[in-house]
């Protein structure tokens, strides 16, 4: 299963060219990471209130074609992997207009206490996320 998340791309999102900044699509997959999560009943703040965090361990994109002012996105999130103390999500960005695949990736998700440690993630996140969990399409790592 998959997560769609509509992005539309405004003036501010862009360069002096019109053209996505590349640092944005990492933002756009934070976002749909979120909604995702929050679709499947769970709410980063109120695990941060409980001392459980999920920070970004590792990071892979692929750029395939540039993103433009105007353009509206569906971004695509679906879980590769997930392991004891992580996630490992991933994501694709689709031009609605024309349907061109523009940016890949994936982002692995480690769940740590306070002290920034570890944490194993409890069984009800695990049984919320397990029907997103699908075979990652190829990429090149």
């Amino acid at each position: 299963m998959k997560h769609l998340l509509k992005v539309k791309i405004y003036y501010e999102d862009t360069d002096c060219g019109g053209v996505v900044y590349y640092a944005n699509y990492l933002k756009y997959f934070e976002r749909a990471r979120t909604e995702l999560l929050e679709s499947r009943g769970i709410f980063l703040k109120k695990l941060m209130d409980e001392g459980i965090f999920f920070v970004v361990a590792d990071a892979y994109l692929k750029y395939l074609g540039p993103g433009r002012y105007g353009d509206i996105f569906s971004i695509e999130t679906w879980i590769e992997k997930i392991g004891g103390a992580s996630i490992l999500f991933g994501h694709r960005v689709v031009r609605e207009s024309g349907s061109s695949i523009l940016v890949e990736g994936s982002v692995k998700i480690a769940c740590v206490g306070r002290n920034s440690r570890p944490v194993r993630l409890r069984s009800d996140i695990i049984e919320s996320l397990d029907d997103f969990v699908q075979a990652a399409p190829k990429m090149d790592h």
